[in-house]
């Protein structure tokens, strides 16, 4: 059985993840304590304790879902010997989970890792003023066909493809006016539905200009290793392994598309079988079983999953 690690996005975050984790592990609680202590800032308190309207701030978000994804990595290597480079044949993240990815593979700390993502929260929140971006979900268009939509509702504005996550679900970003022109003109093309998103800001689209000019320069005076294991980069849907490769990627990833479809498609071409989410929800779990239904995939979020997992993990 041929393993990928793959690594949950914005979105995935509620009140109380990592809190079991923490109860019943070490290995977890010393992951909080470090990301708490790299941040200056109790967060796991957050975590654990809410308001969820902090939590779901990008800026607490975003180094949240990536402690938990660490802190199972850490149990998973403590409590069992299982690690990314003995058992997963490549690793994987939707925007954010790429930098939970390339801890995990050794290519940042995890208090590196935690304030690149606390430095890429406030940018991208910062990038545009509140209320004049959007996102939206098309469902039921293949990607050529939302991205057209985008295009034609863009009229001078930014529209443009941000998440392609599966065969049927497209989710576009840009200007508020343009985003719910797209979403009129996907209907007309055949969408069953256009869901505007609750979200704060219109990422993964040119309005993100200055995070990614913000992240240029944040990854710039970060230590970067080579991952042990190849990552399947976001923007490129391929494997990369060289750090200069690695951090380009990453900033083109804050204006760029999530082709999500396509990284499941070419792991599973490479001979993934068993793709395991590690962190906070299973929506991975759920795109994989969408993008690649001929392999199986599991979620490691919580105490009990440890169980259920460990046969196919050690399979």
């Amino acid at each position: 059985m041929t393993i990928a690690f793959v690594f949950p996005g914005q979105g995935s975050q509620a009140v109380g993840m990592g809190k079991a984790l923490a109860d019943n592990f070490a290995a977890a609680r010393a992951v909080f304590a470090e990301v708490d202590e790299a941040l200056s800032q109790n967060l796991s308190h957050l975590m654990w304790g809410g308001p969820e309207a902090e939590l779901t701030l990008t800026e607490n978000a975003q180094p949240a879902l990536m402690a938990v994804s660490m802190a199972v990595v850490r149990v998973l290597e403590a409590e069992q010997g299982i690690t990314v480079a003995n058992t997963a044949a490549c690793v994987a993240g939707h925007s954010l989970g790429e930098y939970s990815a390339l801890a995990a593979a050794g290519t940042f700390s995890i208090a590196d890792t935690a304030r690149l993502l606390k430095t890429r929260g406030k940018a991208m929140q910062a990038a545009t003023p509140v209320g004049t971006g959007a996102m939206a979900a098309l469902l039921g268009l293949d990607f050529a066909t939302a991205a057209a939509a985008a295009v034609e509702g863009a009229q001078g504005e930014v529209c443009q493809a941000a998440n392609d996550n599966s065969d049927g679900q497209v989710v576009i970003s840009g200007h508020k006016a343009a985003v719910e022109r797209a979403a009129e003109i996907a209907k007309a093309k055949g969408a069953k539905r256009a869901v505007m998103l609750p979200v704060s800001a219109p990422f993964h689209c040119a309005l993100m200009q200055p995070a990614a000019d913000a992240m240029a320069e944040a990854l710039s005076k970060v230590k970067m290793n080579a991952p042990v294991v190849p990552v399947i980069a976001n923007v490129k849907a391929g494997p990369l392994t060289d750090p200069a490769a690695i951090r380009d990627s990453l900033v083109a990833q804050v204006t760029g598309t999530v082709r999500w479809r396509e990284c499941v498609a070419h792991m599973a071409a490479q001979g993934v079988t068993l793709f395991v989410e590690l962190g906070a929800g299973k929506v991975l779990t759920g795109l994989a079983k969408k993008n690649a239904p001929a392999a199986q995939a599991i979620a490691i979020g919580m105490a009990d999953d440890f169980n259920t997992a460990l046969p196919l993990l050690k399979g």
